[in-house]
Order: structure tokens, then C-alpha cells, then sequence
């Protein structure tokens, strides 16, 4: 089993970019260059290591290895994008992984990308790339093949192995993972773990709360200390957790709704699955049905969360009532978002560092977790 701390140091330590391997300070998803110049590097990966698995790394400065980190990334429809965008599309993982130098709520995302043995092309035009383009490493740098007959070549299956046998756990990283996940949580959070199948162990920690003779956790972290691989965050969000023998159950909800009409939805359903062959495999089940409000009243929220990001733009003060609809801005636009105004996410997006300001940082959080539930919805 790969530590995935271990193989992200050897990685760094060892190795500058080169064709098995790539590092990115951040992803950016969200626009299109950032979502073609992703999908680039995924084919380039793939077709230059058809036979191993190969790698980016997220959250490191380029030129001096310095790990930065980012927000824990929800990876669950990651695999749709490249689904939708790539011929031949490669199994990819997208793991949030824990570094003790960073803080609890930053991590370094890896991104692995499975052997194919199939040439991976652009399905469609994507930003400046057009339909059909290949793309290889020369080096550490994705290019666009150019030739006529592209050829699959081995040329790092013996390297990348030496590296992840380098980063095989043993029972002391076991012992001091879980002992580090306890150590790090309050003892309000109840942090607990539990072994399954005899190999994997699981750590989660989360404040229980009883709502409706129901229990939630909120701010829960779970961590599979095998592979120091942080498996869901959430500061905001509750969830409801079940296991038994074999398997671990997160069901995520949300608290949405117009004031005074909120209450709980379920969004989706992670299922961590461990086998006897020493593998797991983490299915994801989207359970969104989201909250139907009369039209009049949604346009007139939304052309009131217009009016607010006009002022922003435009620098002008906002009354008493506006600064408090400010709080709930992220909330309202998805709402308006779920109700087809899909300009909802641009719009809250111009809002975001007058919101990153705000003494009130769960407005920020709001916000982020906002984008998430649209993402989701966009790969569902």
C-alpha cells in the first residue's frame, strides 16, 4: 500500500518535471483555459506512460519545491470532466493528502493517472486546442504531437516503480498517523478510528449533533491513514456516517433555502468500500433534488443579489439591509442557480473579495462550498 505523503516527498525530492511527473501551484477549473491546459497535461501524461501510472502534484511552488498547499478538492466528478473532454480517457484519482507543515483545512492534492495503453486525444475544442490533438511529454513540458502515426513507447515503467516501492507504508507511519489524526482534533470532535479487513485504517472526527432524533457531525474530517490521504472535509456541511464490516458510509446534506423555509437536503452519498485483496474502491451517489420556489420571488432575489454585486464592482456603499443580504449572497445565488439562472455563478464569482474580506469568514466558506454544489451539479 502507497503512503502517498511518502511518494509526493520522493517525487519532489528526487525528481524535477519530467515525462511521468508534473506539479502545478493550483488548479483552475473553473475557467476554460485552466480546464483545457488540465485536460492537456492529463493526455500528455497518459500517452507518454501507457504501461505506469504518473503523476501531478497541486499546491507546490514551481521553481523552489515549496509546498504551499490548497483547499481540500472534491474529486468525485473530476473523472466526468476528463470523461467528457478525452477519446480514450485514462482512470484518474484526484487525493487530498496531509502534510503536518500545513494547516488543518490546506492539503496537496494528487492526481494519478492510470495506465491505458490507449493514445488519449481531445474529444472537442477545447479553450485553443482543437478536436483530435494529441499531446505527449518532451521533457516536462505537454506538447502537441505534430506527426502523422503517434507510437505508445515504455520509457518509465522500471523508474516509477522504484519510486513507489520507495513509498510503500509500514506500521510505524500506520501508528503515527493515527496517533497524529487524535492528537490533532479536540476531544469535543470525538476523534475515533477503525481498523477494516485488517489492513486499512480509517480515522474521521466530527462535533455530533441531534436534530430531529437525528444525528449529523459537522467540521468532519475523515483520513485513511494507510495512504495519509484526507478523504472528506467539510467546515461547514453536516453529514450523517454509517459503517459496518467492510464499508463507510458519508451522507452529505445541505442546509438551503429561502429565510425561514430552510432545512436539510441530501447532496450525495460516498461509499468506501474495502476489499479482502487488499484494494478499496469509493463509489459517490448524487442525491440532489433541489428545492422548487415560486418564480416572482426567485427574480426578484436574484436581480436584488445583482444590485449588491453592482455596488461592489462599482464601489458603492450599500445600505444597512444590503450589508446583511451580503451574508447571504452564495446561498441565494445557488439557489437562483438551481432555478436556471445559470449567470448566478459568474455573478457571485465578482463577488468574492469583497466576501474574502469580511470579518465574517463563514460568508467565505459559504461562498466556496457554493461553487462546490454548482460543480457537482455540472458533472453529475
Amino acid at each position: 500500500m502507497i503512503n502517498k505523503r511518502l511518494l509526493i516527498k520522493n517525487l519532489l525530492s528526487h525528481n524535477d518535471e519530467n515525462s511521468f511527473y508534473d506539479k502545478k501551484q493550483r488548479l483552475s477549473l473553473n475557467r476554460k483555459d485552466g480546464k483545457a491546459k488540465f485536460l492537456k497535461h492529463i493526455c500528455a501524461l497518459s500517452n507518454s506512460n501507457p504501461f505506469n501510472n504518473s503523476y501531478i502534484v497541486i499546491g507546490v511552488e514551481d521553481e523552489e519545491n515549496k509546498i504551499l498547499g490548497v483547499d481540500f478538492f472534491d474529486d468525485s466528478k473530476i473523472q466526468n470532466l476528463v470523461n467528457a473532454y478525452v477519446t480514450n480517457p485514462p482512470k484518474i484519482a484526484y487525493e487530498n493528502v496531509r502534510f503536518p507543515s500545513l494547516p488543518r483545512h490546506k492539503v496537496i492534492g494528487l492526481v494519478t493517472i492510470y495506465p491505458n495503453n490507449l493514445i488519449a486525444s481531445l474529444s472537442k475544442k477545447t479553450w485553443k486546442y482543437n478536436k483530435g490533438t494529441i499531446f505527449y511529454r518532451s521533457g516536462s513540458i505537454s506538447m502537441p504531437f505534430l506527426g502523422e502515426n503517434f507510437e505508445l513507447r515504455d520509457r518509465n515503467k522500471d523508474v516509477v516503480a522504484a519510486i513507489e516501492k520507495n513509498a510503500s507504508n509500514n506500521i510505524e507511519l500506520t501508528l503515527n498517523g493515527v496517533f497524529d489524526f487524535i492528537n490533532n482534533h479536540k476531544s469535543k470532535y470525538n476523534p475515533q478510528y477503525k481498523v477494516f479487513n485488517e489492513q486499512f485504517v480509517l480515522c474521521w472526527a466530527g462535533e455530533k449533533k441531534v436534530i430531529n432524533n437525528e444525528i449529523y457531525y459537522s467540521r468532519v474530517d475523515i483520513e485513511l491513514i494507510n495512504e495519509q490521504v484526507q478523504l472528506f472535509f467539510s467546515a461547514l456541511d453536516d453529514v450523517k456516517i454509517t459503517y459496518n464490516n467492510n464499508s463507510f458510509i458519508i451522507t452529505e446534506f445541505i442546509f438551503l433555502g429561502l429565510e425561514k423555509q430552510e432545512k436539510y437536503y441530501p447532496l450525495e452519498k460516498t461509499i468506501i468500500h474495502f476489499k479482502e485483496n487488499g484494494r478499496h474502491d469509493i463509489v459517490n451517489d448524487f442525491l440532489f433534488e433541489p428545492p422548487v420556489f415560486n418564480n416572482k420571488v426567485m427574480i426578484h432575489i436574484y436581480n436584488n443579489c445583482n444590485l449588491i454585486v453592482r455596488k461592489l464592482s462599482e464601489n458603492r456603499r450599500l445600505s444597512v439591509t444590503e450589508h446583511e443580504d451580503v451574508l447571504r449572497l452564495p446561498t441565494n445565488y445557488l439557489i437562483c442557480y438551481l432555478h436556471g439562472f445559470l449567470d448566478a455563478e459568474e455573478n457571485l464569482k465578482k463577488a468574492k473579495s469583497y466576501i474574502k474580506s469580511l470579518e465574517n469568514k463563514s460568508t467565505y466558506i459559504k461562498y466556496k462550498e457554493t461553487l462546490r454544489v454548482i460543480r457537482k451539479l455540472k458533472y453529475a
